[in-house]
């Protein structure tokens, strides 16, 4: 079977330097949210981990509860 031979060399020549270009450039086509949009998104976020938190919370204590009352 024949295969195109690669030069190990030639892949790492510039390896970490054709890395941070690539990275730099990529860095550059980021569209970065505002602080209001940060703050909003945070704000959501945690709701919702306090709601679930309290929803989990409910459900332990109802089948704790059921628990009780089947033993």
């Amino acid at each position: 079977m024949a295969t195109k031979g690669v030069n190990k060399a030639d892949d790492k020549k510039g390896g970490f330097s054709r890395y941070f270009r690539g990275v730099k450039s990529e860095f550059k086509k980021v569209v970065w949210p505002s602080f209001q949009t940060v703050v909003r998104y945070s704000i959501i976020v945690i709701v919702a981990v306090i709601l679930s938190a309290l929803l989990l919370s409910l459900y332990d204590k109802i089948i704790m509860f059921l628990f009780k009352a089947i033993y």
